[in-house]
């Protein structure tokens, strides 16, 4: 069995679950992107695709059919003549099933 099949059928534990969620995107582009049935989350680095769908299959009670990813890197700024550096961060936008919906504006 190969490393994608054990990744794909391994649930997180609920404390998990409940850190993979951080917060919902609430922009102008993620409204957008409501149209087409997508929602957009911040999610930690270290965090799959796999791990995503199960949390937002599991505290939404929706079916997920497809998840995408990205890396935010962090930025270089200064401040006071100091360098510093912004912590990088994740974004997952997952598709949702048709007819499918969460009111990202009520909490859990």
């Amino acid at each position: 069995m190969s490393k994608y099949h054990t990744l794909r059928d391994k649930k997180p534990s609920q404390e998990r679950i409940y850190e993979l969620v951080r917060a919902p995107i609430i922009t102008e582009k993620s409204t957008l992107i409501s149209e087409f049935n997508q929602i957009s989350f911040w999610v930690p680095v270290d965090a799959n695709k796999f791990e995503i769908k199960h949390a937002v299959e599991g505290l939404f009670d929706v079916k997920v059919t497809n998840v995408n990813t990205l890396l935010q890197k962090g930025k270089t700024k200064r401040f006071r003549g100091q360098v510093g550096r912004r912590p990088d961060r994740k974004k997952a936008v997952v598709t949702l099933a048709e007819g499918q919906s969460i009111d990202v504006t009520t909490g859990i």
